[in-house]
């Protein structure tokens, strides 16, 4: 498959590279404090959920205003 060149220019994410390795790192049972990507180690709150769940059957699933 041939991309734009536009495409060929992207570079990876530094962000996704930095977790990937922590995570690399921490499986191999290094003591790692990984802040890279900010994905929470714990579930949703239950009253977030609902609400989200609310938001969207009540159709709010656009932006707000800026």
């Amino acid at each position: 498959m041939q991309f734009s060149a536009n495409v060929e220019k992207l570079k990876p994410s530094a962000t996704i590279a930095v977790s990937t390795l922590a995570k690399k790192l921490a499986a191999e049972g290094r003591d790692i404090i990984n802040l890279s990507a900010g994905e929470p180690d714990f579930d949703t709150p239950a009253f977030i959920a609902e609400a989200g769940t609310a938001a969207i059957r009540e159709g709010r699933t656009r932006y707000t205003p800026t």
